[in-house]
């Protein structure tokens, strides 16, 4: 299989040529969300970038295992430290449920947002509670190589020990010392060797609600264990492509490493491939932070920052526009410019559909194409992509004006690049269509309405009840007033 996809690798930081490790398999896992509250426009950024990924490796030809975790455990408010509560936990405490009522709850509405927005369903969707055996089973085997220890019935990663055979720090750019140096010691931590070290399994407090059984204490797996475990049994010891959000970068994948390494003797990925953020008056968008959006609300148009409600697809354009390890900055100026992209290269879309061929042409669809690929060879450059297709777009407008000319075998090839590239790869769709269809349907009704009136007014009786009668097997209900007839649907 003849492939150009260079990607940018997180580990290297330089673009590589993509080589699969078992072609035409394709082994790929994302970071999902942690459940506790309604999904934002931050979640919505990995989304996309990793759908855009999927579908153009599945595009190519590629076998593609595409798995997103849930994590549903062991994710602390200070993530950093691996310290205090259970985020899922506390969200059940506040909302007097049960913890796996909060995440049922949430994983809902992802769900939901997710086909709102488009994107293909992930092959496997493991939760970390799930998996709590192979967990126990990964602490097992980095204690055995001694890159753990046990305090007080936690088990702790050694990363000192780690980092004088292996380098903790590489994905990140970070150096142990000056982790050493700024570190500051917190209550809770005295057990561990060093401020650094992280939790690979947690003893529970009494009161604590999620806890399981293990050889060490009853608890919890610490939070990057979870994503080495479900990582490595759905795509192996060595896979080809992990992703995440750029803020997953430290501590969460460099832990996952320092875990995999230790465990298996060998770094389990391959690529590494990291999103930037969405950012509000440059700072990032966060649930910790208090500043986001979720994303029903800008469906719905119903937060204090938002001027207007923004379709899916206007979202998914918007995401689209910019490159995915450039930063985007939320602003409605932004986004009704992107939703103002997004109507002109649907009605052009539209519009194409429409076009007569003529005898010559004056537009080099092969061209066309092979700019296309360019793109999203370099790196899913989908903002150059998407330049590409509105260059197309003029052509199609200046045709529709009567200024160029298209030949039969130019149209159809524009019409098929169109819905590879727009529909197939990246993912958009046109959102008037059953508006559309909608609204006809209603002018229909309200004709058909109208006449029954007209067979009332002459008194035919037979004919205004045969109206009714057809109307009411179709799901249409006519109210009869003095001055003449509404309709509802039942």
């Amino acid at each position: 299989m003849q492939n150009n996809l260079f990607i940018y690798n997180s580990l290297s930081k330089k673009k590589e040529l993509f080589i699969p490790l078992h072609e035409p398999f394709v082994g790929l896992y994302v970071c999902g969300p942690t459940v506790y509250s309604n999904a934002h426009l931050g979640h919505a950024r990995p989304a996309i970038l990793f759908d855009l990924l999927d579908r153009y490796l599945l595009h190519l030809g590629y076998k593609v295992r595409y798995v997103r975790n849930i994590t549903d455990v062991g994710h602390l408010e200070d993530e950093n430290a691996g310290e205090g509560e259970d985020r899922i936990t506390k969200k059940a405490r506040q909302e007097k449920l049960e913890p796996m009522e909060v995440v049922q709850k949430y994983l809902n509405t992802y769900h939901k947002n997710l086909e709102q927005l488009n994107t293909l369903p992930p092959s496997i969707e493991p939760r970390a509670s799930g998996h709590i055996i192979e967990q126990q089973e990964l602490i097992k085997e980095i204690l055995d190589k001694g890159f753990a220890y046990v305090v007080n019935g936690s088990v702790y990663f050694d990363v000192l020990k780690y980092n004088g055979k292996y380098n903790y720090g590489k994905l990140s750019g970070r150096i142990l010392e000056d982790l050493q140096s700024n570190t500051r010691v917190l209550d809770g931590q005295d057990e561990k060797r060093n401020s650094f070290d992280f939790a690979l399994w947690k003893k529970a407090a009494p009161e604590h609600i999620m806890k399981w059984p293990s050889p060490w204490s009853i608890g919890f797996p610490g939070w990057h264990l979870e994503c080495s475990a479900m990582s490595t049994k759905y795509l192996g010891e060595e896979f080809d492509i992990h992703g995440g959000g750029m803020d997953l970068m430290f501590p969460h994948h460099e832990c996952e490493i320092a875990q995999s390494t230790a465990a298996h003797g060998k770094e389990s990925v391959r690529y590494w491939i990291h999103n930037n953020m969405i950012t509000i008056n440059g700072q990032k968008m966060a649930r910790s932070l208090g500043n986001f959006i979720t994303l029903d609300q800008l469906f719905s148009g119903d937060h204090p920052m938002l001027l207007q409600p923004y379709s899916p697809m206007t979202i998914r354009f918007f995401i689209l526009q910019a490159h995915y390890r450039s930063t985007v900055d939320f602003s409605n100026e932004a986004l009704q410019a992107a939703e103002k992209g997004l109507q002109k290269l649907m009605k052009a879309v539209s519009t194409l559909n429409k076009l007569k061929a003529a005898d010559s042409s004056a537009f080099d669809t092969e061209k066309l194409k092979e700019k296309c690929y360019e793109a999203l060879n370099d790196d899913l450059n989908s903002p150059v992509l998407l330049s590409h297709l509105f260059e197309a777009v003029k052509f199609i407008n200046s045709v529709s004006d009567g200024n160029e000319k298209i030949d039969e075998a130019g149209l159809k090839a524009i019409k098929e690049l169109f819905n590879t590239f727009i529909f197939g790869i990246l993912g958009l769709k046109d959102e008037t269509k059953g508006k559309e269809d909608e609204h006809l349907t209603g002018e229909l009704i309200n004709i058909i309405v109208d006449l029954r009136q007209d067979a009332k007014n002459r008194k035919e009786w037979d004919v205004s009840d045969k109206i009714r009668q057809t109307l009411k097997e179709l799901g249409i209900v006519i109210k009869d007033r003095k001055d003449g007839a509404d309709w509802e649907r039942e």
